[in-house]
């Protein structure tokens, strides 16, 4: 059995792969001249495939994408093959969910106006003036300070998306008191505690009544350009928007038109229909807009991870076992 890899890894993963097992065959293709040549008898490849590999792949059954994303791997000549696509989905879910219980704390607790204000050396409570050191406010007395900021227990959430990371993210809000609702049109069964909303009214419907609505969806030809103005008007005008999916999803001149209009509170984005985002950008200097430059996926454990599925695909595929992370290709996902 021959395994191609391109572009060529280094020497550690590849003793690691070596060691799988004594039948496999590995080439770790020092160009693209090589992997083209070598990839015509090979069983499997890991790695960047190009039309140009597949077209001259006559026993190629297996292709291992090194990303999660296939937006940019998937071609129609790869959809209409016959061999089986994996890739590396499952990898981020709990650290993409901490950065957005990050964005959800953040904003609930105003970090965006402190944050500025610290920057100022400011020190002003939103709301008004600082009266917790006057006996005047007592108990059962609310005050403009106390309506400035959220609790987490007061939260409705929504997701877009119950995959891995969906679910993930389902799983800490709903510990931490928030109620969560979700639509996903390839959910068989919802996570434990999500209110599932079906049929097509069933995003407008998870919208209403969302205070945070997170896009935990994939880049797929159906989401392309999903989140459009007309979604931003089905949500409440203090909600806000989390985007950790795409980019390609939220088209930015609809966001931009929603948050200078008033439609939505906020946003968080990890995620920019265009990447980096430009200089000049409103969405830069927006007080409520909190933007990270796409990094929610990054801990040290994904490169662990990553390692471990592919040397079990690579076991599962010497021994004739199921794949994981095997792909639609018609849906990219």
């Amino acid at each position: 059995m021959k395994l191609v890899i391109y572009p060529k890894i280094d020497t550690h993963r590849l003793k690691l792969l070596g060691s799988v097992s004594d039948e496999l065959s590995l080439i770790n293709a020092e160009s693209y001249e090589v992997a083209l040549s070598e990839i015509q008898n090979a069983n499997g490849f890991y790695g960047k495939i190009t039309s140009e590999l597949l077209a001259e792949a006559t026993c190629l059954e297996w292709i291992q994408s090194p990303t999660a994303s296939l937006e940019h791997y998937i071609f129609p000549e790869l959809v209409h093959h016959s061999c089986t696509l994996t890739n590396m989905q499952g990898l981020f879910y709990d650290v993409i969910a901490d950065h957005v219980l990050m964005y959800i704390l953040m904003f609930c607790r105003q970090m965006p106006h402190y944050t500025r204000q610290q920057l100022q050396s400011n020190w002003a409570p939103l709301g008004g003036e600082d009266t917790r050191s006057n006996f005047s406010v007592g108990p059962g007395m609310v005050t403009a300070m106390d309506l400035a900021h959220s609790q987490l227990a007061d939260m409705t959430v929504g997701l877009i998306g119950l995959g891995s990371i969906g679910a993930e993210i389902a799983s800490h809000c709903i510990k931490l008191g928030m109620r969560v609702g979700g639509v996903d049109p390839y959910c068989d069964t919802p996570p434990d505690g999500v209110e599932f909303m079906h049929g097509e009214d069933g995003l407008e419907q998870l919208l209403g009544k969302s205070d945070f609505v997170i896009i935990a969806a994939p880049h797929t030809p159906e989401t392309v350009g999903m989140f459009d103005s007309q979604r931003f008007s089905q949500m409440q005008d203090t909600a806000y928007l989390i985007n950790i999916g795409r980019g390609a999803i939220v088209p930015l001149n609809d966001l931009r038109q929603a948050l200078e209009t008033g439609q939505i509170q906020g946003a968080a984005l990890d995620v920019m229909e265009s990447e980096p985002l430009g200089v000049d950008d409103s969405l830069w200097k927006h007080p409520n807009v909190i933007i990270t430059p796409h990094v929610a996926a990054c801990s040290k454990r994904v490169a662990e991870r990553h390692l471990e599925t592919l040397l079990e695909n690579v076991k599962r595929f010497t021994n004739h076992k199921p794949l994981l992370n095997v792909v639609n290709k018609a849906r990219w996902f």
